[in-house]
């Protein structure tokens, strides 16, 4: 278990922000822990990854972030904004200061025990940052930009409705329903992972950043001397999958109750709305032209299942009470409705 004690001021200046480059770290930690076959979602996404890292040479300096070994947090900055580019982290990797390298490598690595593949960034470190960033940025044009739309939007999603709910009911009650792995008894964050340790957080910010590729790791940086940083799973990983559709594999009902009362798509639409989202959200999760969702919409409001609600520049579709009660008792599903 990971424990961070939160005080007041820290729990009150609770941000999300999503990461590209924490992106591409969890991504070659899935392909780590996976060797043969990824789990769904990843399987078909794993495969293309594993051809890019064996065929694009210019991919080789990220294999050294696959080793599984514990990396300083200087590998992973804190991203700068709420919607940071890969770029603009990039462009932080490669100025880290030296004084950082030397202050973070001694936290995790005894002076005699620092691993052949740290020392560069001590001995060479600008040429060093240089090779890796490269790298980096090669692996995520061919290996995570060609899904990169429909995970940005699946990600949008899950930012506006946790903001939502931070806006609305504090960090409390965000932090008490993040994600099964994450428990909050106040003061106390912990996150479910195998190793032990524990932080106290003091007059910081916590920033959460969702990422796609979570499911093998909750990450936690605890390096930043005003940031302390937690991941957690996103909803919408599904955009990985083959074909980019929703399909689950799971077994489904012989006859589709939900999908005989209303039609297939009205019936994958109400389902995908347990969660608030918007049309293009919704068609990257669901693998619909946004055309196809937008008419699906149309027709819920009309039947009053369906509302619609603007969040800033965004219209977030949620479900109504009876569309909710049509979900639950004709769809089969125990669905809740989200804020």
């Amino acid at each position: 278990m990971i424990r961070i004690e939160l005080d007041e001021s820290t729990l009150a200046r609770t941000r999300i922000a999503t990461s590209p480059l924490w992106e591409v770290l969890t991504s070659l930690l899935v392909l780590r822990r996976h060797p043969g076959e990824a789990p769904w979602p990843y399987t078909a996404w794993a495969r293309h990854a594993r051809r890019v890292l064996d065929e694009v040479p210019a991919t080789a300096p990220v294999r050294l972030l696959t080793a599984g070994l514990p990396a300083p947090d200087f590998l992973s900055p804190i991203p700068p904004s709420a919607a940071s580019t890969l770029a603009e982290q990039l462009s932080e990797l490669r100025a880290t200061p030296a004084e950082v390298i030397a202050e973070q490598i001694p936290r995790y690595y005894h002076p005699d025990d620092v691993p052949g593949w740290l020392g560069p960034f001590v001995t060479d470190r600008r040429a060093t940052l240089d090779r890796l960033a490269d790298g980096i940025e090669a692996y995520w044009d061919a290996a995570i930009a060609p899904w990169w739309s429909a995970m940005r939007a699946a990600l949008d999603e899950e930012v506006l409705h946790r903001a939502r709910v931070l806006a609305a009911h504090g960090p409390d009650a965000l932090l008490a329903d993040l994600h099964e792995r994450v428990r909050w008894d106040k003061p106390v964050l912990t996150l479910v992972k195998p190793s032990e340790q524990q932080f106290a957080a003091v007059n910081q910010r916590l920033l959460l950043i969702p990422l796609i590729f979570a499911q093998e790791a909750l990450v936690c940086a605890t390096d930043h001397p005003e940031v302390i940083a937690v991941s957690y799973q996103a909803r919408g990983a599904v955009v990985l999958a083959e074909g980019g559709s929703a399909s689950a594999p799971r077994t489904t009902p012989a006859t589709d109750r939900l999908a005989v009362l209303v039609g297939r798509g009205r019936a994958q639409v109400l389902r995908a709305l347990a969660r608030p989202a918007t049309t293009a959200g919704l068609a990257a999760t669901l693998g619909l032209a946004p055309s196809t969702v937008s008419e699906q919409l149309s027709a819920l409001l009309a039947a009053g299942v369906v509302h619609r609600r603007r969040v800033g520049r965004r219209v977030l579709y949620g479900l109504e009470p009876a569309g909710l009660a049509l979900v639950q008792l004709v769809g089969d599903e125990p669905v809740s409705a989200s804020a």
